[in-house]
Formats: structure tokens, sequence, C-alpha cells
């Protein structure tokens, strides 16, 4: 069968077709999981630790019980049977990790502020919140480690005595002869990195609402989340009930950047209370619950040293790192950081690496991914000494870079830390992001203003990096100990009238897959996007999926919808060619019609040959009735997704308030599906960048008190705070899928702050200022200038 597109007409994979989500949620029309109120139902609050540290000396909840519409108060000890596990940790890293006991409910010892001590249930929210203030806790505080490096030293705090330590894994990788490659080398640059921690701040905050059925045992669990099948499969293991039990929910949902890729203790606690009280459960969590008890981002101290010729040419890379787990290990906690190491050679070429992490306990909120996951941290680190060893060397920054960038490839090739890249051409990419900020003038501008003096300097920073996109080779995955298979699973079929159903595994949550699956489907089977209804997010509707994160939706689960949109057209033609007495061979399939080419026949269209399979009274021999095609994909390696950012900042020296003047970034995500939504994406990961590298900071004063406990506290920078961005790309497909795509979702994250905070220090270095930590506030920079004992368009010499 040869398939034609329809004279006049392209295909819709490659347009920017709207997206069909967003009418719902621009008229207040959406159905968020706190939209959702069912009769009976009973309203949860937790009553949270104010302390990061302290034994529970007893809890007295007499009053609150006692307060009208309050139906129950429960503490951990009155719940410790209602769970079979503690929450369970998922990437166990190394095989002698230590992994603390994680209640749903604190029992005996509290751990972080936000811990969960006492849970009420009432009839209304308000009444709710009223009676956890009449809860009286007697805490015995106990002394709080906040400070990763700290935590490790001899009589430090332990956040878990029972460990006998903080440190929870040593997890190391190296490849080639490193030592060697130092002791070769002309120079040697160590540069040191802090990853402050971020709180991801979606808009929808955390909320469940489990539903008990009448009979049978059953739940309905509808949450804001972004992996329902995960939340269904692990609250079966913590709660003690048969998955075919548990249907799960999501709802829309208001963002997840990597938060909602857990399983939290509410959700557990409302599924236990619901089973223990036969009533529907809710819980809707506040913006400042949020701040302490949803997982943070990032929270590493980097230490890098590259040894290179007098040239630039880099010979080798040593990483160590510490990572601050907090208090708990969360789903993936101890794994983000190892999922960073294969990354942290960005997409220079060079012979010998390693790295090492050490993961460590701290009486703080749990961390885990946040947009760009590991990704994002080895990207600002490898960027930061690149600038560092350009200075060292009084190189270009950019000419060091293209200096060692891997050659063009189209097929795998081995990464300096083991792993196989899948394609690229670096080089044409970032050459093209040069040319786009006109780097060349920007530096002969940046020349001419700091001869005459301008007090308000300006800088230009890159961000190069490659991430591992398309999370999903199982194979992989067992390598690094995640305890998950990376396949993903659709369905596609065709209804009797010919419509089309498109059940998929993933979850959105702002990514659009409703509107890319179905632009997808509609080109290889010959339909309208508007004829095909995109159905997910229901683990009764779609039983199979991993879900959505790691950049792995479209890479991993949009091809699955492609191989299945492709053997139900397959399917579709035999059945026409049989109907038309036609070899296969001898069909043209074009704007959804099947005919006999170098024939005048009217043919048949696909629609009715969907009717035909259903009807099934005159089908090939042997073949089952129905359009319908089942697929599940699990590719053979990581995608890798590259690029170049170019920030342009302008930095008053007499103020220090940094201003990003312009903004480009050249992406390489292989062939593009919807350009419109691939820029939405790269628009919200740039402002997440832009907010790590300027702005947002999770803070605590040293006995692990939150100091941003609130948004007037916690800096999210406003529209107005961002600037105007420039983007384009290069294609370069990918040989590990049959569309050639490589995922989007997170790579404005990691090329973004590594190329704001380069400009930062490149508009100042002249000063003498050579380093700054995130968030590069005013206040930073002012105080570097004058430290470095410089003012205002005094150069120095």
């Amino acid at each position: 069968m040869t398939q034609t597109e329809t004279p006049g007409a392209a295909p819709f994979v490659g347009r920017s077709v709207p997206r069909r989500e967003d009418a719902a949620l621009i008229t207040g029309n959406a159905t968020w999981t706190d939209d959702i109120v069912l009769p009976g139902t009973l309203h949860m609050a937790v009553l949270r630790s104010p302390l990061a540290h302290a034994r529970i000396v007893g809890i007295d909840a007499g009053p609150a019980r006692a307060l009208p519409g309050v139906v129950a108060v429960f503490t951990g000890e009155d719940l410790a049977e209602e769970f079979a596990i503690g929450l369970p940790c998922g990437w166990p890293v190394t095989e002698d990790i230590k992994i603390p006991d994680h209640p749903p409910l604190a029992r005996g010892e509290v751990n972080h502020v936000g811990d969960g001590v006492a849970v009420v249930l009432a009839t209304d929210p308000r009444t709710a919140q009223e009676a956890l203030g009449l809860v009286e806790v007697d805490y015995a505080p106990l002394p709080a480690v906040v400070d990763i490096e700290a935590a490790l030293d001899p009589g430090s705090p332990l956040v878990h005595e029972e460990l006998g330590t903080n440190h929870c894994y040593t997890w190391p990788l190296a490849v080639g002869d490193v030592d060697a490659a130092f002791a070769q080398a002309d120079v040697v640059v160590r540069g040191r990195y802090r990853q402050q921690r971020v709180l991801p701040s979606a808009m929808e905050p955390r909320a469940v609402v489990v539903n008990p059925e009448p009979v049978g045992g059953a739940f309905t669990v509808y949450t804001s989340t972004q992996v329902p099948h995960f939340v269904r499969d692990l609250l079966a293991l913590i709660c003690g009930v048969p998955d075919t039990r548990i249907r799960v929910v999501a709802p829309d949902v208001g963002g997840g950047f990597g938060s909602k890729l857990n399983v939290y203790a509410e959700e557990a606690l409302a599924l236990a209370l619901a089973r223990r009280l036969r009533k529907p459960v809710k819980w809707t969590e506040t913006r400042s619950e949020n701040h302490v008890a949803t997982t943070h981002g990032r929270g590493q101290i980097q230490e890098i040293a590259v040894a290179a010729t007098r040239e630039g040419k880099i010979l080798g890379m040593r990483v160590e790192l510490l990572a601050d787990m907090g208090a708990y290990l969360q789903l993936l906690t101890p794994g983000i950081a190892v999922f960073g190491a294969f990354t942290y050679c960005g997409l220079y070429d060079f012979g010998a690496y390693s790295f090492t992490c050490k993961g460590v306990f701290t009486n703080l909120t749990p961390t885990d991914a946040y947009r760009g996951a590991g990704r994002s941290e080895a990207a600002y680190a490898h960027e930061r000494i690149m600038d560092d060893l350009a200075r060292e060397l009084g190189m270009d920054p950019a000419q060091v870079r293209l200096r060692n960038l891997m050659p063009p490839f189209s097929q795998p090739r081995t990464a300096p830390s083991g792993v196989m890249y899948d394609s690229g051409n670096y080089e044409a990419c970032m050459r093209k992001a040069l040319d786009l900020a006109g780097y060349e003038e920007l530096r002969a501008e940046q020349r001419s203003r700091r001869e005459a003096g301008d007090p308000v300097a300006l800088g230009i920073g890159i961000g190069n990096f490659t991430e591992s996109g398309g999370l999903s080779p199982s194979k992989v995955a067992a390598g690094v100990r995640l305890q998950s298979g990376g396949w993903e699973a659709a369905t596609v079929r065709m209804t009797t009238s010919g419509k089309v159903e498109v059940v998929t595994g993933t979850s959105p949550h702002g990514q659009g897959h409703e509107t890319v699956w179905a632009q997808i489907a509609a080109d290889a089977l010959g339909v309208h996007p508007d004829d095909v209804e995109v159905l997910h997010g229901d683990t009764a509707v779609a039983p199979f999926g991993r879900d959505t994160y790691g950049s792995r939706s479209l890479p991993v689960g949009g091809v699955a919808v492609h191989v299945a949109a492709g053997r139900v057209a397959a399917k579709a033609a035999a059945i026409a060619a049989h109907l038309l007495e036609a070899a296969e061979d001898d069909l043209e399939f074009r704007g959804g019609r099947f005919s006999v080419a170098g024939t005048s026949g009217p043919g048949i269209t696909i629609q009715e040959v969907a009717a035909a399979a259903s009807l099934a009274n005159d089908l090939p021999e042997g073949m089952e009735p129905n359009l319908t095609a089942d697929h599940h994909f699990d590719p053979p390696n990581f995608t890798w997704p590259f690029g170049t950012h170019i920030c342009v900042a302008e930095v008053d020296t007499q103020t220090g308030r940094v201003a990003i003047r312009r903004y480009v970034a050249v992406d390489d995500c292989g062939p593009i599906v919807n350009p419109a939504i691939v820029e939405g994406q790269l628009h919200g990961g740039i402002a997440q960048g832009v907010a790590q590298a300027l702005y947002e900071e999770a803070g605590h004063d040293a006995a692990g008190n939150p100091t941003t406990a609130t948004l007037a506290d916690y800096r999210i920078p406003a529209a107005t705070d961002l600037p105007h961005v420039t983007l384009d790309q290069t294609v370069t497909p990918s040989p590990t899928n049959p569309m050639g795509v490589k995922g989007i979702g997170e790579s404005g994250a990691i090329g973004s702050s590594p190329a704001v905070v380069n400009a930062v220090i490149d508009a100042v270095a002249h000063l003498g200022v050579t380093h700054l930590d995130m968030p590069v506030t005013p206040e930073q920079v002012w105080r570097a200038i004058r430290d470095a004992g410089h003012t205002a368009g005094t150069p120095r010499h």
C-alpha cells in the first residue's frame, strides 16, 4: 500500500494545531481534584510538626474531638496497623543504601518541619482546620542538622538514630584513566557550586479524594498526580489492598514539575481512613503546607575539576557531589543525583571521567525530582567550569566550548561518562545560537562599554547541554536499580462510526498530550484530529502505563501511539484490499480513502472499513473483528535532546541589579510534532531556570525552621521579570524510535540557569568577581563587587 497526502492538505504532524485542552482551562470548566465533593465527604486536615527534630512525648486530642463537626482525630500510633509498609523508596541506588522507615504519620519522633503528627476528620474543611489548633502536642526538642557537609561530621546530630549515621549512600562511576589525564594536564581548574533548594510551586497544590465503594472493598482515588499508575501500585503495597481494588483517576492537574511524581503520606492516609470509616475522605493542601510537605528540588554541593591543555582541550573531569536527601527517601530521592552523573560531560569530547556522589540525610523536607532532575544540576556545573577554564586560559568562552564539542554523529556513540548518546550535531546548534545572539557584536559592545567606564556592565553567558530524555529503557533502569519498567502503553481503536479512540498510559498535566496524540493518530489513519478522542489518567480506562516524567511522553508514549495507529492502518488496508478485491500492494491511501492504483473506482473510506470490521461478516479468512491495536514501546536507549542557550545580561555595578536584555535558545528535540507546544514548553522551562538563577531559594535557619514558608517570602518571578525569548531549532532525528523524536519538556530548565549565571559573572569579571552562587541577588552581586575592592567603571588591572 502507498500512503500519499491529499493534494493541498498538509499532514497534521508538524503543525501548530491549537491545544484542545485550553478551552476548559481558560473558561473555568476544568475539573480539579478540589472540585470533587462526594456525598458524605469527611474533610481531612493534617497537624504538622513546627520543629525540625523532636521526640513526641504526648498528644492530647480531647479538645479537638469535642469540637462540633469533628468526626475523628487519629495519631500515628492510632493508625499504625492500617499500613502494611511505610512510604517506599523506588530507587535504592546501591545495595547498602540506608532507608529509614517513613510512616504516613510520625510515631515517636518528628524529623522535619511539616512532618505529619495527627489527622483530623470533620464534616467541613473549616472545622477540620479549627480542630488542628485544639490538638496539643508535647515535644522534647532534639538537635537538628540542616547543613549537608556538617551532617557528615563525626558527632553531628543524627536524623535517624537507628541508622547510626547521616550517610545514606555513596555511588561511584569511573571511565578511563582520570589520574593520568590530570597528571598530563597543563592546567587544572576547580569549581565549587551550590544548588540551592527550590520549591516546584505548581499552580495547583496537591489534593486527594478517596471514595470507598459500597460493596466489594474497592476504592476510587482522585488525586492531583503525574503518576496515577504508580499511585495505584504503591497504595496497594502501603495499605495492603489488592491493586485490582484500587482505581486511580488524575483529573485536570495544574502542573507537577516532578513534585507530583510521588506517592505521599496524605494519599495513603486518605485511603486508610476511607477504609476505616467507610466514608469518602478529602484533603487539599494549603500553600504553606506545600512549602514543607511537598518535595523540594535540587539541594546539592558540587565540586568539579577539569584537566586541560594550554590550548583549552579538556583531557579529563572529576566530579564530587553531596546530595541533600532531606529527612526521608521519597520515591526517587536517592536517584536524582545519580541520574545526573551521566550528563556532567555535556556535549564535550574527552577521555577520562570520574563521579562520586554521597547522599546525606538532614532534618529538612525530602528532596526529589524537579524539572530537569539531575541533568539541570549537571549542566550548571559543566557550564560554570567551562567559563572558569576560559578565564584561567584567557580564552573566549565560546571558543573553549567549540574546541571541545563532539563531532557530528547520526548513530549512537559513547560519551565520556560511558553512556550512549543517540545523535547530534552540537557545533551546528551552537553556531546557530551564537549567530542569532550576535555574539561577536556583543563582545565588541562589551569591550567598548568597559573602556568607557559604563557603570552598567554587559555580560554574555552560554549554556550548552544535553539531557537523557525519553526516560525509559527497562534494562537500563534495572542497571541503576530503578524499581520500574520504562515502557509505555497505548491502544488505538476505531469505533463502528469511524471515530478514533486513543488510550494512553501517559498522564498529562500541561504537556498537551490530548492534542499531540490526536495529531499522530490522525496522520496515521487519514482522519481529522477532531475525530480522535484521547483517554488518559484513569487506571480503569488505561490499566497499563508508566505515566509522565523525565521528558519521556513523546519519545515513549507518543511513539507507542504512533506504532499502534500504524498497526490499525495496516489492518484497515488488509480489509480494504479484501473488500475491493485487490492486492494490498496495489492500494493507495489518500485523505482517509483506500483506492486501487491506476483505476477510477471510488474506493472505500477508512470509516467504511471500520464499520465493515465491526460487522465482521466479510473479513479476510482468520482476521479478528474490529480495528484496534495495542503497543507497549520500550526503546533500546534514552533519547538525548540538546541545545545552546545564550543570555545577555546587564548588571548595574552600583546596585547589583541584574536585567536580562536578551535571551536566545536553539534546541534540538528531533522532528517536531507541534511547534507551538514546543515553544510553550521551552518558555516555561526557561522561566524556571531563570527563577532558580536569580530569585528562588527554599530557605531555612540553623534550627531547620523555614524562612520561606509562604509566597510572601518565596520569590517566584512575575511575567515582568522574565525576558523576551528568541527560539530556534536544529533537527537531528534520534535512531532510538521510529518517529526520531527526542523530547523537550525539561530542556528549557536545563540550559537556562547556567546561561544566566554565566552572563552575570561575565558582566562583572573585569571587576574581579569570578564566582557567584544561585540565586544571584542584587545584594550578592553588590557585595561581591565591594569585596573584590572595585567600584563601578574601575576595572581590575
